[in-house]
């Protein structure tokens, strides 16, 4: 079996191609860069994502050796994302659908990333640290479902990163050019904000700026400071999931996860409670149609469910913790 996954829920269009097996044949993607001094615009990243939706298909397509009538089964990010992106991959993929004849099947974003990470490092039953523009959550698999044990209150990490960064003139994205400034930063002190076991980044991006612009601090060191203050939030909220739900392994996913002072942090808390590490590899940390197709691949052996041009609605909030993840049993 063959899948074809295509991913639309932000900035990137992408389409993998993945065998039953697991082998990614083909991973290809497009990303859509805002304005100098913009945030993603969703209008603009739909454009983007028509413009450039045939292209991909047919270099993935290319790059996997294969026809699209070899194609067995259509997978698509169903949710949670920006609207106006997941209509454009959406009608994508039903548009293939309708031509190929083939099984559709929607897929949650959040979860595809903890499959692809799992598929890669061959972890078991992690907690899973998932960092992202516009998602931060430390997940564990308990009675079924991918349980949200700890979350963002406000925005993503990955968007926090990037507001700091807006703000004083960085490209987007900002995280590597955060990384790369930070480590040859000293600490300032930033609020802490840990609620629980939940998280909020939105306090501590108006303080960075403040630091910066208002207080003359050096960029470097506010850069050092971001960083160890948030990645210290998750590695306690991690540890704590870790201890609640007797697990021994950690997966890191996500497009923040590249940054390897995150890494880091995590792999020395882990050591100290006898747990495993798991990073995903920095190809498929992001958004990515190979994930996609993945899942797609996972929900369709479970259940053989496939979704009718009735049942195609995009599900813009669609929560991790909602999704039934009957492959795990």
């Amino acid at each position: 079996m063959l899948c074809l996954g295509i991913e639309s829920t932000a900035h990137t269009f992408g389409v993998g191609i993945v065998s039953e097996k697991g082998d990614v044949l083909s991973n290809i993607k497009s990303v859509y860069r805002p304005r100098e001094g913009w945030g993603i615009k969703p209008s603009e990243a739909a454009e983007h994502h028509r413009k450039f939706s045939t292209e991909v298909l047919e270099r993935s397509l290319s790059e996997a050796g294969v026809n699209i009538k070899d194609i067995d089964l259509i997978a698509f990010s169903q949710g949670p994302g920006l609207p106006p992106c997941l209509v454009v991959g959406r009608d994508f993929a039903v548009e293939l659908e309708k031509k190929l004849k083939k099984p559709l099947v929607g897929v949650n974003h959040c979860i595809a990333h903890i499959e692809i990470g799992k598929l890669f490092t061959k972890c078991k039953d992690p907690v899973t640290v998932y960092v992202s523009g516009g998602n931060t959550q430390i997940l564990a698999y308990v009675s079924g479902r991918y349980r949200v044990f700890g979350e963002t209150q406000d925005i993503g990490l990955g968007n926090a990163l990037d507001k700091f960064g807006r703000a004083l003139g960085m490209k987007f994205p900002s995280g590597p050019e955060i990384e790369k400034l930070a480590k040859h930063g000293r600490y300032v002190e930033l609020p802490y904000v840990v609620k629980g076991m939940d998280l909020s980044f939105s306090g501590i991006v108006t303080e960075a700026i403040k630091q910066v612009k208002e207080k003359g601090k050096k960029l470097e060191d506010v850069c050092f400071s971001f960083q160890e203050t948030c990645f210290a939030m998750l590695t306690e909220v991690t540890e704590r999931a870790l201890a609640h739900t007797n697990k021994n392994e950690v997966l890191l996913t996500g497009g923040v996860g590249a940054n390897e002072r995150l890494q880091e942090m995590l792999k020395v808390m882990c050591e100290e409670r006898g747990a495993k590490f798991y990073n995903c590899p920095k190809e498929f940390a992001g958004d990515n149609g190979a994930m996609i197709a993945w899942t797609g691949i996972l929900a369709w052996k479970s259940n053989r469910f496939s979704i009718t041009n009735a049942r195609i609605d995009i599900l813009p909030r669609w929560r991790t913790d909602e999704v039934d993840v009957k492959w795990k049993n």
